[in-house]
């Protein structure tokens, strides 16, 4: 697993949102993680120390002045061997604190005393997320070097909706996860197509695909995580948008050729991953079409256009990788789709064990031959897609 062995401070402040500071305790213990947590004295009227050392295994601190560190400097000695402090929640307060350098508890003072980094999951009421103060000092610690994961819009525990839930336990172990990947695209532009596409035949029927859109949304997440910038344009599909990455909405091949000709310019790369419906219906009806049982129903196509053939044609395109999803002789269908498309590097897997489903195979062709990514996670496979990408830039001087 990619956070196995990583030793992490899990901070808590107070705040209704300390429950889910228990079950994101859980995942990280069973991603592999040493898990170490540091409770401020209101976080201990959401949950008690208790819960968080059964959910750990070990003991849980809460006051500065504890006795059992020999020296009496827990503010010191708790975060030395520690990879990474994560304050989840970090109350509108907390973050004040940080912001500040003020350090008049446990945590505030091992967030002031640190030397490994510091990430930090908002949680409070809308309007004091929204509040000119927090708002500026959010700005200053991501000024300085803090990581600031969330917050997200919702329901809120004081009835409210907006911005200002904590993020979801999940969702902070993704951005732990993107922390710890290194930033082999760091500074990087890059343009990901996911998701199929919709062709209207009449106001209620399309022509469409199976494709679920996981590996597109799995590469842009990958390609964040290695630091890039990154947009994402989506066809329809049940996924959320992954952390970080901007996504523009689309349903058929012609809005989504008009988004990614307006998205790329000026990226660096770009990733074909949607599948595209070759074809649309030349003269949809703006009306239900009636069934006639009495005959049969010829529907004339027309091509769409080649979104990934057209960015590799400008005159200084960006690095362009495409997909294609065979049912059979993958390797020649791969390197002919490679040719004909102008790309230098083309991932490949067989479209009966990819579509649907959370684990795949991908074989890359580039100039240099074949390169077999092996069976696994489509985020793992994204992952060494994009570290490819990024030799292949290298390789490149771009």
């Amino acid at each position: 697993m990619t956070l196995k062995g990583k030793r992490i401070l899990l901070g808590m402040s107070g705040g209704i949102a300390a429950y889910k500071a228990a079950e994101l305790a859980r995942l990280l213990g069973t991603a592999g993680c040493d898990v170490r947590v540091a409770m401020t004295e209101a976080a201990t009227r959401f949950v008690t120390p208790v819960t968080m050392q059964a959910l750990t295994g070990q003991t849980v601190w809460t006051d500065l002045w504890d006795p059992r560190v020999p020296d009496n400097m827990a503010h010191i000695e708790l975060s030395r061997d520690r990879e990474l402090i994560v304050v989840a929640p970090a109350s509108a307060d907390f973050m004040a604190k940080v912001a500040h350098g003020l350090a008049d508890d446990l945590l505030s003072t091992l967030a002031l005393a640190r030397r490994c980094p510091l990430m930090l999951a908002p949680a409070m009421n809308v309007e004091m997320w929204e509040n000119a103060v927090t708002q500026r000092n959010v700005q200053r610690l991501r000024g300085d070097g803090v990581i600031v994961a969330g917050p997200a819009a919702g329901d809120q525990a004081c009835g409210e909706t907006g911005m200002g839930r904590m993020l979801e336990a999940e969702q902070i172990v993704e951005e732990i996860e993107a922390f710890f990947q290194p930033k082999l695209l760091a500074g990087k532009r890059v343009l990901v197509t996911a998701g199929p596409t919709e062709e209207p035949i009449d106001p209620v029927r399309v022509i469409t695909n199976s494709s679920s859109g996981k590996m597109g949304y799995a590469v842009a997440r990958a390609a964040r995580e290695a630091g890039a910038n990154v947009t994402l344009v989506s066809g329809p599909v049940s996924l959320a948008a992954p952390a970080g990455v901007e996504r523009l909405d689309v349903r058929s091949a012609g809005q989504m050729f008009d988004a990614v000709k307006s998205a790329v310019k000026g990226c660096d790369v770009f990733i074909a991953v949607a599948a595209v419906a070759d074809y649309r219906a030349k003269n949809p009806s703006g009306r239900k079409i009636k069934k006639d049982v009495k005959r049969d129903f010829t529907l004339e196509m027309e091509r769409n256009p080649d979104i990934l053939a057209w960015v590799a044609a400008q005159k200084n395109p960006p690095f362009c990788v495409g997909f294609a999803a065979e049912s059979e002789n993958l390797a020649a269908n791969a390197r002919a789709k490679r040719a004909q498309k102008g790309v230098p590097l083309l991932a490949a897997n067989l479209a009966q064990e990819a579509l649907g489903a959370d684990e795949n195979a991908i074989t890359l062709f580039d100039e240099r031959g074949e390169h077999a990514l092996g069976h696994g996670p489509k985020i793992e496979l994204a992952r060494k897609l994009v570290a490819h990408v990024a030799r292949m830039l290298g390789s490149r001087g771009r």
